[in-house]
């Protein structure tokens, strides 16, 4: 995500910061260099324009002149102006009379029956009783891809053969409100390209049931081409909201950066993953810091929450620092380590120079690695497992044979769970002074 503009900005930010002070022709230098990186990035030719030149205008007044630290002052201007186009936190709304009515609307491929399981996985842990409508009787298999979301997260989807899509929301909207539920969303029928009938469809459901959200799914991958989908949709129906789905494989973004200040419509949800678990609210602070390689603990922390169970992760925890966790903990810990999402994404996340140590790794490698070295464990004993010391050159080419990899990788997971072993046991005896020093 943002890979090719945050490792652009990450350059022109180093020049800064070498320098003891600024000259206004410094900041011009720097501000084309931004220019052009955003540009890249595929930001809309205005919002650039713009944003450059509120930038400009702090950077070369009394704000950075006057600071200790010009360069970082210029940093921490760029932020905030960033922050400012990607627009101020939306939330869903979920105020009114029950049931609330989510509709999601999208190009046909842009990812909206796979959004409808993840918001609705999303609002159950929030404590919603959801029920997902398929309004969709058009495209082969969209029912039935609803459905199989719906088993897989137990929640109920609601469909009807023969009936078209407004009075199907109606007749959803009626089993909602004596059943029970506090939320239903439609999942509508998609296009390859925007058209009339489409359009008539969507106005026709907004008037058999009464949406509290009519959120527009696009996928980040196509750029600017999101702002004008998102300009067509608006003109005749009423936008509330964006989801911008696969914003893992946009290492441009542009679309994110722009899409608000041309539209005004804000973005309330992101996917960034495939996983049901990968959908984020929205948040324009820890957006930016991650478009600026400042990293994002607190997403981190909440993938986390929302990934583990939190009296192992505890224990889990406490085996890892005290050095006396055993191999079986270091596969279980690489299990939910994975649950989280891409290596590289996560390492992302992390301030300071795990965010750079991910833009040097080959995600694949690193996902390659992973399973490796969870094959490796899973064909050990339980007694190899949790005690490493047995494991004679005999049982290790039987565990490289049956994990089908070399002894070389084998003896090499051993050295790196001895190694890890020895680091934490030394952090412990430090008072665990050195942790900090792992992310820095």
């Amino acid at each position: 995500m943002f890979e090719n503009l945050t490792e652009r900005l990450d350059n022109v930010f180093k020049q800064l910061r070498r320098r003891g002070k600024l000259s206004e022709k410094d900041v011009d230098l720097a501000m084309r260099e931004v220019r052009l990186a955003l540009l890249e990035a595929d930001v809309n030719y205005a919002v650039v324009k713009d944003f450059v030149g509120r930038v400009r205008e702090r950077s070369v007044g009394h704000e950075v002149s006057r600071a200790l630290n010009p360069g970082q002052q210029v940093v921490k201007i760029v932020n905030e102006e960033l922050i400012s186009t990607l627009g101020s936190p939306d939330r869903l709304n979920l105020s009114g009379p029950k049931p609330r009515v989510l509709m999601l609307v999208g190009l046909q491929g842009s990812g909206k029956t796979t959004a409808a399981g993840k918001l609705s996985r999303l609002l159950r842990s929030q404590g919603e009783r959801v029920l997902m409508v398929a309004c969709d009787p058009y495209r082969p298999a969209a029912v039935r891809q609803l459905e199989t979301l719906g088993e897989r997260l137990n929640i109920p989807v609601h469909f009807e053969a023969g009936i078209k899509p407004p009075e199907l929301a109606a007749r959803a909207y009626d089993k909602a409100q004596k059943g029970g539920y506090t939320v239903i969303i439609l999942d509508t029928a998609g296009r390859s390209q925007l058209d009339n009938e489409l359009m008539d469809e969507l106005r026709a459901i907004q008037k058999r049931v009464s949406t509290a959200e009519t959120l527009l799914v696009v996928d980040a991958m196509i750029g600017q081409e999101a702002v004008n989908i998102a300009g067509g949709f608006g003109e005749t129906v009423p936008l509330t909201g964006l989801i911008l789905t696969k914003m893992d494989g946009d290492a441009r973004g542009g679309a994110a950066i722009s899409i608000r200040s041309v539209t005004g419509v804000p973005i309330k949800f992101l996917g960034t993953g495939e996983s049901l678990e990968a959908i984020e609210a929205f948040d324009p602070g820890r957006l930016a810091a991650r478009i600026l390689g400042m990293g994002d603990m607190i997403g981190l922390i909440e993938r986390a929450e929302a990934a583990f169970d939190q009296e192992e992760a505890q224990k889990q925890a406490e085996k890892l620092i005290s050095g006396e966790f055993t191999l079986q903990d270091f596969a279980d810990q690489l299990r939910q380590l994975r649950k989280l999402g891409p290596l590289g994404q996560i390492l992302e996340m992390m301030p300071g120079g795990m965010g750079q140590m991910a833009r040097q790794i080959n995600p694949h490698e690193a996902e390659n690695q992973l399973k490796m070295t969870e094959a490796i464990i899973n064909s050990m004993t339980k007694l190899e497992r949790n005690k490493p010391d047995v494991l004679n050159a005999s049982r290790r080419r039987r565990i490289a044979r049956g994990s089908g990899t070399e002894v070389q990788d084998v003896n090499r997971l051993i050295k790196q769970y001895r190694e890890a072993q020895r680091l934490f046991k030394t952090l412990k005896k430090s008072g665990r002074r050195g942790i900090p020093q792992l992310f820095g």
